[in-house]
């Protein structure tokens, strides 16, 4: 039991990072707070522009700089997560978390792994908390998309919105899962130290607890000697 709680503990916070992660990615459209970055709208646009060329046969992947993966990578990424807005607010939460040569770098990944032209690309050791979303776009070495393919993968799940739900209900499953255990462990605790209690323990609580007075106390402990 207690092993089971302390797993609990050391996996919550990576479970909340995760979760947080694709909730991000998941939120309405419509929310206000997050203004529209004209800077990814343009990467998303060449990243386009190089993928639909290396599907014409018109770029090879020996053509390709890392800016061009980076692009590619920004397009892979919007085409996932379904809005501008919200890959701009997810770039600046991997800024955040990474630095800016991070944040870059896990974008020539995606490009170099979603395009085909680079399955084994290295993920940086800082960009570990988002192997799962890479997971999900097809970096784990054999990419969902191929050339074409990202439709039919993504979208008829509405971006990242099942897979947030998933996350979610696993999340609280766990987060109960650990409460439930954590009661019973306290009140096997609680009952074991009841048990180990002398009479005399006993009695000298019902005397702090005010349910004897201290003649009853005496007379009751003289009997107990």
């Amino acid at each position: 039991m207690r092993k089971f709680i302390f797993s609990f503990l050391v996996m919550l916070p990576v479970l909340s990072f995760t979760l947080s992660v694709y909730s991000l990615a998941a939120e309405s459209s419509s929310e206000q707070t997050i203004t529209t970055d004209n800077h990814t709208a343009s990467e998303e646009t060449e990243g386009k522009e190089i993928r639909e060329k290396l599907q014409a046969k018109k770029l090879e992947c020996k053509d390709l700089t890392d800016g061009s993966y980076a692009v590619l990578g920004e397009y892979f990424m919007g085409q996932a997560i379904g809005n501008t807005q919200r890959h701009a607010a997810m770039n600046q939460m991997m800024i955040s978390m990474m630095g800016e040569k991070g944040e870059e770098q896990m974008h020539i990944v995606m490009g170099k792994r979603l395009s085909g032209c680079d399955a084994s690309a290295q993920v940086p050791s800082n960009g570990a908390g988002f192997m799962p979303m890479m997971w999900m776009m097809g970096g784990g070495g054999n990419p969902m998309m191929g050339y074409g393919g990202w439709g039919n993968t993504m979208g008829g799940w509405g971006g990242f919105g099942i897979l947030s739900w998933l996350f979610m209900i696993i999340f609280w499953v766990l987060i109960i899962l650990g409460a439930v255990a954590l009661v019973r462990y306290l009140a096997r605790s609680g009952q074991q130290s009841k048990e180990d209690k002398t009479p005399l323990d006993i009695l000298k609580e019902r005397y702090a607890r005010g349910e004897i007075n201290k003649k009853e106390f005496e007379e009751k402990k003289k009997d107990l000697s």
